[in-house]
């Protein structure tokens, strides 16, 4: 196979990934699979290779290795693509091999994209935004019992607000928007006088249901108990309401009752109250306001979350302040048969070059990629190795200061304690 890159060099020593099924997210992982990364911006330049560093110690203590693909977007693009931010090199190259992992890029201001972050999961169709939450021995946290927080929420990538349909107030756009909605539309009595901002909410059914389906296929394949569809339908009856309505067919019509089991009513009931068939995941639906107090006031009942883009920003970072924060936070992004990891925490340039930044939430995500590619027992090595590593006490300077008799480490020195936890622990 050739490859045609500008800048970028393929590894010689690797393999790409194969496609086996599309649809059924099926790959075929070689044993030294080509594995694009971008490091990132900011501190992305300290805990990009921290990160690099431990799953490559992870991947070698189960007998595998990984040829690293270094591609480059934000910063690190404009200084080798005359200011672009991101070149076709990356675009294609996360096409092509399938597996990738980035750090936090900063979208600079009049730079032609929203988001830098979102323009590469809207350019490759990752419609799945996936964050794991789990708690891990040693971190502050300020809730009670923080273990309890086993969660993963599954966040619609592509539309609601992500879409980006909106018009500026006092532009002649938002004007024959206005008056659309007013005259043709007869809203007339809602829109209040003055400037006005206007903005599009898109749900669609597919994009509602290959999210909802793709949350499903976590839970059965991780032995997950629940599904649960996150809306408020109860006021935008047509959106986030269809959204649920869609989503509940899927659990209906797609799979077969003793495997997956559609809750009736379940926004008002409790699972107790329903015969669920065993071994089957229940689908069940809640208020998106009412799920941000369940979140706390009874965690360990929630076990996979599926919902649009704007809830699910906003519950995936409620569930991480519940274990300690962001800083620690991993994530994904998965398509039909592809995936990018990413930390949820931004770039933090101020602390960019100082070798202090916590690297936690770009390893996690690593082992969430290793997990997709079905290497699970690399993916268990990297969270066991982290967490003997925090809940010994060594710790980068975010956890130390809320710690007592914590040693703080620089990122290098967090990622080596890693790596030697790694090699005592396979």
């Amino acid at each position: 196979m050739s490859y045609d890159y500008d800048k970028v060099d393929v590894p010689a020593d690797g393999e790409p990934v194969q496609v086996v099924d599309e649809e059924n997210d099926e790959l075929d992982i070689p044993e030294t699979p080509i594995v694009p990364i971008i490091h990132g911006d900011g501190i992305g330049k300290d805990v990009g290779p921290a990160a690099q560093k431990v799953l490559s110690a992870a991947a070698e203590a189960t007998g595998r290795d990984i040829a690293w693909m270094r591609v480059y977007a934000g910063e690190s693009a404009r200084e080798r693509y005359d200011g672009e931010n991101l070149p076709d090199d990356t675009v294609n190259a996360i096409d092509e091999f399938r597996v990738a992992i980035k750090g936090p890029l900063t979208t600079p201001v009049g730079a032609g994209f929203r988001s830098l972050n979102v323009a590469l999961r809207q350019t490759l169709d990752f419609y799945a935004n996936v964050r794991p939450t789990y708690y891990l021995d040693g971190v502050p946290s300020p809730m009670k019992k923080p273990e309890d927080m086993n969660m993963v929420t599954f966040r619609e990538n592509t539309e609601d607000v992500y879409a980006g349909i909106e018009w500026e107030q006092g532009t002649e756009d938002v004007e024959k928007v206005r008056n659309f909605v007013e005259e043709e539309m007869g809203f007339d009595e809602t829109m209040h006088d003055g400037p006005i901002g206007i903005g599009i909410k898109p749900i669609t059914e597919k994009g509602s249901k290959r999210l909802v389906r793709k949350a499903i296929d976590y839970a059965i394949e991780h032995d997950r108990d629940k599904v649960t569809l996150v809306h408020k339908g109860n006021i935008m009856k047509f959106t986030e309401g269809q959204f649920s309505e869609w989503g509940m067919e899927v659990a209906e019509e797609e799979y077969p009752d003793d495997e997956v089991f559609a809750a009736p009513d379940s926004l008002w009931e409790t699972q107790d109250d329903i015969d669920i068939p065993e071994g089957a995941v229940m689908v069940e639906e809640r208020l998106a306001d009412a799920m941000l107090q369940w979140m706390q006031l009874r965690t360990d009942e929630f076990d996979v979350l599926a919902m649009p883009n704007l809830n699910g920003d906003y519950l995936s970072d409620a569930a991480g302040a519940q274990i300690g924060g962001l800083g620690i936070a991993p994530g994904a992004n998965f398509g039909d048969a592809r995936v990018l990891a990413e930390p949820v925490h931004g770039s933090a340039p101020k602390r960019a070059g100082q070798d202090q930044a916590n690297p936690t939430a770009l390893i996690l995500s690593g082992r969430l990629m290793f997990d997709y590619m079905g290497w699970k027992d690399a993916a268990e090595l990297v969270r066991d190795a982290v967490e003997e590593t925090i809940s010994s006490g060594t710790v980068t300077y975010d956890l130390e200061r809320n710690l007592e008799d914590a040693e703080k480490v620089s990122t290098t020195e967090f990622a080596d304690t890693v790596i030697e936890n790694i090699h005592d622990l396979a």
